[in-house]
């Protein structure tokens, strides 16, 4: 790819050719840092390498396993109603998805970045982020309060559509009448879904999803991808096809055309929270992205957390037994932890291998494990910004029409200044949709560090050329081969997922996938039902 572009750029004329030249040597001098969390762990588990015998056993009322946002937020929940007889396994990455980074003084997340505004509905969110602070007063109310310095500032978003910056994600400037009718028909139909209830009284799209309705009759939009029912519905707009499948790698990491047509709609009629400071359906975002929620529940808990990653979890007489491990210089150490109860806060794939014969519970994971989408985070440390062309500002999400790249945001646009920053990080986001999972997993661990980057930069160079180059100082590039759950037609019908969200016993299960899909509302969910299910 970097060679193809090179003739390109050495076929043009003049400076533009010069530019082009300097900046594919640019890119020639950068070697990016690339960080595979829970790789080696991971393959450790997969290939049943032996392992050496415990040099200790730990005891504990509760071991949560897992600290991302599940486990961070058993943990809060347990420790706010004054039970603090937990210890908690990290897992490969502290945090999981809600991990971030720095380049000195500037964070940059390495995962997940905004949570929308939390509904009336979703009241453990508003719970947490009062808590820490993020809502100052009226947490229960219709519109809270917000912490502006977390509400997300103007220009909030813009696309780069047929060569040109417009404000927004929904392509609109140059696009045809009887498209943008279409536009608005889809928008008119959402906001009415939006309000509809089922047979038993409760919303068809909530958050968490385990507050929507169960009507048969809406079920059935499970049944079929979101694609196929947008052409039911006699959408033919590319513009708004687009969009949408866009939304869906976004939130799902795949295409339109392999997500549930119900997770599809529940992308935009689920959320909709109001605050009295924003605007409906406004976001909630920090530079180090979802770190920050996640550092500020982990000190709340005052967890006290082990490095390692749980091998195998099973019932003994007096409650659980897990067997652990830590890499220390490549080298494992096993450990014993018993506990009365264990919080697995895994993601299930992981789960499958390490529960003791958790079919019993229910689960088939020949049957019932969810499809994993793969996803690459980029963080480019700029020591200038690039030049801007186009009527359209830099925002903090900034899109490129196309595929798979999912455009770029800006980690320093929440800062409040008279000038803008010297330095900066861009965090490029790309969902490998446009190959299968498997497929896009075994690209990134063969992909020399330079195809990787090449992939990585791809919307940064369609929105300035090859003279980006020269404002990069360094790049990280983050690869997640499972990172998240994806909502394929049949998710919401899944009996092994329904077995365990309903477990109650030794082992409890508190992971995003048990909803279908990772986001932060679903996942701290789950970490605090798992919590009341503790303290009851």
């Amino acid at each position: 790819m970097l060679r193809r572009s090179f003739l390109l750029w050495a076929g043009a004329s003049g400076a533009t050719a010069a530019a082009g030249v300097a900046g594919f040597l640019r890119w020639q001098e950068i070697t990016p840092n690339i960080n595979m969390p829970g790789r080696d762990e991971g393959h450790f588990l997969r290939d049943r390498k032996a392992l050496p015998p415990p040099s200790q056993t730990l005891e504990t009322d509760v071991l949560i396993l897992g600290s991302g946002i599940a486990g961070l937020t058993a943990a809060w929940k347990m420790a706010k109603e004054g039970k603090r007889d937990f210890l908690m396994l990290d897992g490969p990455q502290p945090y999981g998805n809600a991990a971030g980074g720095s380049f000195g003084d500037l964070a940059f997340p390495t995962g997940a970045h905004y949570l929308p505004l939390p509904t009336q509905e979703c009241f453990h969110v508003r719970e947490i982020l009062a808590d820490l602070g993020v809502i100052q007063r009226d947490a229960m109310s219709q519109k809270p309060y917000y912490d502006e310095r977390a509400v997300l500032h103007a220009p909030e978003e813009r696309l780069l559509f047929n060569g040109q910056w417009q404000e927004g994600l929904v392509p609109h400037e140059g696009v045809p009448a009887q498209e943008l009718e279409e536009h608005k028909r889809f928008f008119a139909e959402v906001e009415q879904l939006r309000q509809v209830r089922g047979s038993d009284g409760k919303r068809v799209f909530a958050f968490p999803t385990a507050n929507s309705s169960d009507d048969a009759a809406w079920l059935k939009l499970d049944a079929i991808s979101f694609k196929q029912w947008i052409e039911q519905k006699g959408y033919r707009s590319p513009s708004l096809h687009w969009y949408l499948n866009y939304c869906c790698r976004d939130d799902y990491g795949a295409r339109y055309d392999k997500v549930s047509a119900w997770a599809g709609l529940h992308y935009f009629c689920g959320r909709g929270g109001e605050a009295a400071n924003a605007g409906q359906g406004a976001w909630l975002t920090w530079p180090g992205g979802l770190q920050t929620l996640a550092s500020g529940l982990e000190r709340r808990s005052g967890a006290q957390r082990l490095n390692g990653t749980a091998v195998s979890l099973k019932r003994v007489d007096k409650g659980v037994e897990a067997l652990c491990f830590a890499l220390e210089g490549g080298k494992p150490r096993s450990f014993l932890v018993r506990a009365r109860k264990a919080i697995c806060a895994m993601p299930l794939y992981v789960a499958a291998r390490v529960v003791e014969n958790i079919a019993s519970y229910g689960f088939n994971p020949a049957q019932h494990i969810p499809v994993y989408a793969p996803w690459m985070v980029a963080n480019f440390l700029l020591k200038r910004f690039p030049e801007e062309k186009g009527q359209a500002p830099l925002s903090w999400d900034n899109v490129v029409y196309g595929e798979p790249g999912l455009g770029y945001v800006v980690s320093t646009h929440q800062d409040i200044r008279v000038r803008p920053p010297e330095k900066t990080v861009f965090s490029s986001y790309v969902a490998l949709s446009d190959r299968t999972p498997s497929g896009a997993r075994r690209w990134m661990l063969s992909a020399s560090p330079q195809e990787l980057l090449a992939l990585a930069s791809a919307d940064l160079k369609a929105a300035y050329g090859a003279n980006f180059a020269s404002c990069v100082e360094r790049v990280d590039i983050t690869l997640r081969g499972h990172a998240m759950a994806s909502p394929s037609p049949g998710f919401r019908s899944d009996a092994g997922l329904r077995a365990l969200r309903e477990l109650d016993g030794p082992i409890l299960f508190a992971h995003s996938d048990l909803s279908g899909f990772s986001v932060f509302e679903e996942a701290s969910w789950w970490g605090y039902r798992a919590a009341g299910l503790v303290l009851s």
